[in-house]
């Protein structure tokens, strides 16, 4: 039931507007090209790319059946638009008819390819293959890109030709400003040349192949398997890179997570909207230490920070809370309140303040009141929230990238996997009934408080879509994650994009090999392992206090844990980094011991105190809601 539904988001997800009876078949959301009658002749005539341009009919039924390949072949080959584009033309609209007409378009679909730097009189030269999967389709392109000739060949599309020992030997312990990456494959493979085209719009690293009836080159590399990946660093070295899985999508992964590979992003592109700015949240981390980090863990300062952020900064913004924007607070609150992982001040305030909500008789309260609670005015024991941005996981590598979108995802997933571990947590808080209650509430929070409009309304777009299909607590986790992939394909290379964490397909290999298959050549994931996987990786007990303003109460991490993958970008992610040696984990967690040792010492000798708290707590609904009658 996951897989058919996974199978029927993907495609709802690329037609938004499926929801409609007069549904394009194609949308400005497709990571593809939509040509007129206006804009075919000047986007394919002396263009420095190819272009391959299906004309079809938005009537013809192949033709509807065929739009999700195409769409997932054009996703499939998104970064190798420098070299070769992907389009469609409806000759159904009726402003195309004279263009199709000029074309010859006779039977739909039909399939053009328009070779780079083409003449006014060309009119492209056409694909007639019975096979029309991805597969065979994108080796299409990579052999009429290699068959250009030197003279027309696309002017970012680097050789596709197999490089000789001759040539690559005498590159060995030479010092380079880049990586060089040299894949050496069986003749008859694409593995090589798919990933050159993978990596166009990278940075840092340059890709050749060469065959495997090359002996020297096998010889001296030490090469006896195919495909296989050489890599010379700058610094003179080069070894023999493990691939877990000899696949292009972790060949090309490998390459892009090099330190130092960046993204280069498209300025001036379509992707410039709101959303690009959205990290620019007021967020400091232009001034901050770096922070290093382990890839595999999630950070409680990134929770912190992103309900600092939430509470005392986004929802700050209105006045007073009421009628059904009070409701959907409310329904937050007691959400993280039953959800979030490890106890401590973090939870002991939103408990707090769950209860301080439902017990106010109010309709309206004034938002000023509900940061009073927040700052612990009240002086409530153990209650306590962090008022500082640290972003840990989520940090960015320059001031307005990633930060608090990135922590808000982090917390929604953190609270899907912990509904899905502990189902009867929500009992009694009137979320119970729903199927996807996590879904649900960050539906509806991020409609209403979010403060990127358009993220919001993409959101919105999405969980209309799909989001009542999730029957059960596995879909919940598993549609949050594909969501989360689907946003992160169609901000990759925007300028929300962070060239030193730029936006992939995640978990990437590194993290979850097993997650990952291929399927008639096509990359497909394996949900059972990906959601093995995410219960995992968001679960309570891979949660790390480490820069945490308010360590929480949770698990000491099993000793002798090897955190080898280092997040800090200019460190070789082959080995190092991580969370520093045994004797700083020893020394934090006799930290952590001694924290709690003092504090259980406090409580002891606070214990008249407490009692005199509880009245005073229970004085509080009452001053306050008086309180507040008198600010309304």
């Amino acid at each position: 039931m996951i897989r058919f539904w996974f199978k029927a988001a993907v495609v709802l997800w690329l037609v938004p507007g499926s929801l409609g009876t007069a549904a394009r078949l194609y949308t400005e959301e497709d990571p593809l090209v939509i040509l007129s009658s206006s804009s075919l002749k000047p986007s394919v005539i002396n263009s420095s790319s190819a272009w391959l341009v299906q004309f079809f009919s938005s009537w013809c039924g192949h033709c509807i059946q065929y739009s999700s390949t195409w769409k997932a072949l054009a996703q499939d080959v998104k970064d190798w638009q420098q070299a070769v584009s992907v389009a469609v033309l409806d000759c159904a609209q009726e402003e195309n008819f004279d263009i199709c007409k000029e074309f010859s378009i006779k039977f739909y679909p039909t399939f053009r390819y328009f070779r780079a730097h083409s003449p006014e009189t060309d009119r492209g030269t056409p694909y007639r293959g019975a096979d029309r999967e991805i597969q065979s389709v994108r080796q299409l392109m990579v052999n009429i890109l290699q068959n250009h000739t030197k003279l027309d060949r696309p002017d970012h599309c680097p050789p596709l030709e197999p490089y000789s020992s001759v040539e690559l030997l005498p590159l060995l312990g030479q010092r380079s400003d880049h990586y060089t990456a040299i894949i050496i494959e069986e003749p008859d493979s694409y593995v090589g040349r798919e990933v050159i085209l993978d990596l166009l719009q990278y940075s840092g690293v340059e890709v050749k192949r060469a065959l495997s009836s090359d002996l020297p080159l096998l010889d001296a590399l030490k090469i006896t398997t195919f495909p296989s990946i050489y890599l010379l660093h700058p610094n003179t070295t080069h070894t023999h890179l493990h691939v877990q899985k000899r696949l292009r999508f972790f060949f090309s992964s490998l390459l892009r997570t090099l330190p130092g590979v960046q993204r280069r992003l498209k300025f001036g592109s379509s992707s410039s909207t709101s959303e690009d700015q959205m990290g620019a949240l007021s967020d400091k981390q232009s001034t901050e230490p770096w922070r290093d980090f382990d890839r595999s863990k999630v950070y409680a300062a990134d929770l912190e920070s992103a309900l600092h952020y939430l509470l005392r900064v986004e929802l700050a913004t209105h006045n007073t809370l009421e009628g059904e924007e009070l409701k959907i607070f409310k329904d937050f609150v007691t959400l993280v309140a039953k959800l979030y992982p490890g106890g401590g001040s973090v939870v002991k305030l939103m408990e707090t303040l769950s209860d301080w909500l439902l017990s106010l008789p109010l309709l309206r309260i004034p938002y000023q009141a509900v940061l009073d609670l927040v700052d612990n005015k009240m002086r409530i024991s153990g209650v306590f929230l962090g008022a500082e941005l640290r972003w840990v996981g989520c940090q960015g590598s320059r001031a307005g990238l990633r930060g608090y979108p990135c922590s808000l995802w982090t917390l929604f997933h953190v609270l899907t996997v912990q509904h899905d571990a502990t189902p009867t947590a929500l009992e009694n808080t009137g979320l119970e009934g729903e199927a996807a209650p996590v879904l649900q509430v960050m539906r509806r929070y991020i409609r209403t408080f979010f403060g990127c409009e358009e993220c919001g309304r993409h959101f919105e777009q999405a969980a209309a879509v799909s989001m009542e299909k999730v029957q059960n607590r596995e879909d919940q986790v598993l549609w949050l994650w594909n969501q989360h992939n689907m946003v992160n394909y169609r901000l990759a290379g925007s300028l929300s994009d962070d060239p030193l964490f730029p936006k992939a397909p995640w978990p990437s290999p590194s993290l979850c090999s097993s997650c990952h298959e291929e399927k008639n050549g096509v990359h497909v994931w394996n949900h059972d392992n990906v959601l093995f996987f995410l219960r995992q990786h968001y679960g309570a007990s891979n949660m790390s206090p480490k820069y945490s303003l308010t360590p929480p109460r949770l698990p000491a991490p099993p000793p002798g844990t090897d955190l080898v993958r280092t997040s800090r970008p200019q460190e070789e992610h082959h080995g190092g980094g991580g969370e520093g040696g045994g004797e700083e984990e020893e020394e934090e967690q006799q930290q952590q011991q001694q924290e709690e040792e003092e504090e259980e010492e406090e409580e002891e000798e606070e214990e008249e105190e407490e009692e005199r708290e509880r009245g005073r707590r229970r004085n509080l609904r009452s001053s306050r809601s008086l309180d507040l009658d008198t600010r309304l």
